[in-house]
């Protein structure tokens, strides 16, 4: 399945003057004009040569976003160290948990982070006396939670900075759901927001990779990764892991693993 929108033939990136992705990150390649092959090449070289590239190569206005989870700090040092001023997407429920908050606030002063925070148009209390505690109403419930207070504050927050490529810390080895997470894939934009690129950096890494990361550049887990969360969102949608549980069932109830970010925008 092609997931780069157009994709362009060799012959027409040579006339283009492109090149090999893996022999330099600096030749400019055409918007909306990806090599084939981008995705094995990708696979060939390392996060911070994918970073580099995507930043070089696609939009000039990238963007973030991070739920400051267990494993966040990768994500943030590796952008931050290449595009210091990247804008960080916080999309804030109001229901984290206080050990989260202080996460954002340790990483935020640590690396000097451009934080966006984005949250529902209508306030927790205000959600909950209209609708009343929609996590509890089941997948449909579940469902109207995510759309009000995640999907929409991220469109928002991806239309008001005109972000034009959106890097996100997906892992194939996070989830089934993410199990075919490309390094590359173009959203042709729906519902009034513009196409963007989305780029998955560390698409291929292993939680054995991520532990060497943040051990190496001395970084933290999330407070809350020793006390058995190993997916860590909302309060009333988190669970510590139990044996007999796989990670997709601490979140949600078990119901859905995704909250809808990365599948409907």
């Amino acid at each position: 399945m092609n997931t780069h929108g157009n994709a362009c033939r060799k012959d027409e990136l040579e006339s283009n003057g492109a090149v090999n992705v893996a022999d330099t990150v600096t030749s400019p390649i055409a918007p909306m004009c990806l090599p084939d092959d981008i995705e094995n090449t990708f696979a060939g070289i390392s996060a911070e040569q994918r970073v580099r590239w995507a930043i070089q190569n696609l939009s000039a206005r990238p963007v973030l976003s991070s739920s400051f989870g267990a494993q966040a700090a990768v994500m943030l040092h590796l952008l931050t160290r290449i595009e210091p001023d990247i804008p960080v997407i916080l999309l804030d429920t109001g229901y984290l948990f206080p050990e989260t908050y202080q996460f954002v606030d340790q990483l935020y002063n640590r690396l000097q982070l451009n934080l966006r925070v984005f949250r529902g148009d209508l306030s927790p209390g205000w959600q909950q006396a209209r609708y009343g505690k929609l996590w509890e109403q089941g997948a449909n419930g579940l469902d109207r939670y995510n759309r009000i207070n995640k999907v929409e504050p991220m469109r928002r927050a991806l239309k008001s900075l005109q972000a034009g490529t959106w890097f996100s810390g997906l892992r194939r080895q996070q989830s089934a759901s993410r199990a075919d997470t490309p390094f590359i894939e173009y959203k042709a934009g729906k519902d009034g927001l513009q196409p963007i690129w989305k780029v998955h950096p560390l698409a291929d890494w292993s939680d054995r990779d991520v532990g060497i990361y943040l051990k190496q550049h001395d970084l933290p887990y999330h407070p809350l990764w020793d006390q058995g969360y190993v997916s860590i969102g909302d309060t009333h949608t988190s669970t510590r892991l139990a044996d007999g549980m796989s990670a997709e069932d601490t979140r949600f109830f078990g119901l859905q693993r995704e909250c809808g970010i990365h599948t409907e925008i």
